[in-house]
């Protein structure tokens, strides 16, 4: 079977788009986009390219810009290009270069499916029969975006993620489909693309960067592989059959790892909540442990440490760039890192509701003659001839203290909160009101002792809390 026909096979048993569907092709202008685009023609898909200029290699890039919009012309259909200041962005973001370059395509890649606005100045248009108004425009280019990774670059990325200890996640290479991110020619081996292009004579730029190991995939490619293949010469093939394996493993593999994040996992409001003794049963641990916190920024050199929390003290935690994971008795709590603006409201009188981030306040004055007490811990019932306005809502702070209903003695805020055994991120999220300097108000759960409703109280105010959603 020829390479068109493979190419058509691949497809359609991977089921990864219709004759209808319109393709955006990711074109350097190397012999494997351009055969890529050679297939897609023949085949009679309908096809857009996409350039990006890195402009990393000077006179080179600005050739391959070149060459990728005259290929736009061969095939009659729109060419877009961008460039991008990559080293510039590399240094302001910290990241490799290698890791920029790749993160700035993709993006812009989904821009350009994404129904954006394009500037005028990052789209060139080929001179084919295609022709789009100039101007900034609307545009829905494409139902997915193709790549010409194929199964070289696949054995490639294999050994990278198994050196960098991605886990088998990381082992079934690259997916041929992933959203609308396509791969289609992940079944063939290089050596038949460059047999393609010699018997179609397709003309394609060679970037000497190639042969460059400073990057991480060039050293794999042009040192790695060729020495471990001169004692096993079937590594190739060999690594292909295991990237199938290994992908059907990892099927297996994550409908266990789903089976026991259902068990373990309770989710409550915007945290997750993990027992303890129930999470320390599991088998294998390390493994269960590193699947449910990846999911919250943390990595797997944190595994470790979350571990220890099982054996920690309540108050302990471990933190990612974007959560918390808190050991609070009998819980681990995966929690999004708080915020720090807490935030003041100053109410001035009883008549208008507030609004806040933790819900809503409203209040009024009422007469206490045949008035009952409610027990509901999201009411405040206070003698209101004790309370000056304007009243302060605010966060808890370290320090704050009061007198809790049914006590003489004061108490710090937070020696209440063990008492109440709230969790530190709850803590977080405790709100106050103030009178005068004095909190006669924990929102949610006392008020203070000085300000409850005696048998000399004519009017009471009464305050409601309507927590968010």
């Amino acid at each position: 079977m020829n390479l068109l026909n493979q190419y058509k096979a691949y497809i359609k048993k991977e089921n990864l788009f219709q004759l209808k569907d319109k393709l955006l092709i990711a074109v350097s202008g190397g012999i494997d986009s351009v055969v890529l685009c050679d297939l897609c023609s023949k085949a009679g898909y309908d096809f857009e390219i996409a350039h990006c200029n890195f402009q990393l290699r000077g006179a080179g890039s600005e050739r391959d810009e070149k060459f990728v919009l005259a290929l736009g012309e061969k095939y009659g259909v729109t060419v877009f290009q961008k460039k991008f200041e990559t080293k510039e962005i590399a240094k302001s973001t910290k990241k490799s270069i290698e890791e920029t370059a790749r993160d700035l395509r993709y993006e812009w890649f989904q821009e350009l499916i994404g129904n954006k606005q394009l500037a005028t100045g990052n789209k060139q248009l080929a001179t084919g029969n295609k022709q789009l108004a100039t101007g900034n425009k609307e545009l829905a280019i494409a139902h997915w975006i193709l790549t010409a990774h194929h199964a070289d670059d696949n054995i490639e990325t294999l050994l990278m993620n198994f050196f960098r200890g991605t886990g088998i996640r990381g082992l079934h290479g690259i997916l041929p489909k992933q959203g609308r991110l396509i791969r289609p020619l992940l079944f063939a081996r290089k050596t038949e693309l460059e047999a393609y292009a010699a018997a179609n004579n397709l003309a394609f730029v060679t970037d000497h960067t190639n042969a460059e190991n400073e990057f991480t995939r060039n050293y794999f490619r042009n040192t790695i592989i060729p020495l471990v293949s001169e004692r096993y010469p079937a590594t190739g093939e060999n690594l292909l059959k295991n990237i199938q394996r290994l992908g059907d493993a990892g099927i297996l593999y994550q409908q266990a790892i789903e089976m026991h994040k259902k068990k373990l996992l309770e989710p409550k409001g915007n945290e997750v909540y993990i027992p303890v003794l129930k999470l320390a049963k599991t088998i294998p641990l390390a493994t269960v442990v590193y699947e449910i916190i990846s999911d919250y920024g943390f990595t797997s050199h944190q595994t470790a440490d979350v571990m220890g929390l099982l054996q920690s003290d309540s108050g302990k935690y471990i933190q990612s760039t974007t959560h918390r994971i808190i050991k609070n008795r009998k819980w681990l709590i995966i929690s999004p890192n708080a915020t720090t603006a807490a935030g003041l409201i100053v109410i001035d009188n009883e008549l208008d509701p507030v609004i806040f981030s933790a819900g809503k306040i409203e209040m009024k004055k009422l007469s206490i003659i045949n008035y009952k007490l409610s027990t509901d811990n999201d009411i405040a019932q206070l003698d209101a001839s004790h309370i000056s306005f304007p009243l302060l809502l605010r966060k808890w702070n370290q320090g704050d203290y009061f007198y809790p209903l049914g006590m003489q003695k004061k108490k710090k805020l937070s020696r209440f909160f063990i008492d109440q055994k709230l969790s530190l991120t709850q803590k977080e999220n405790v709100w106050v009101i103030e009178s005068a300097k004095k909190i006669i108000w924990v929102l949610g759960m006392r008020i203070d002792d000085r300000y409850k409703i005696t048998g000399k109280t004519s009017t009471a105010l009464l305050i409601q809390w309507q927590p968010a959603k």
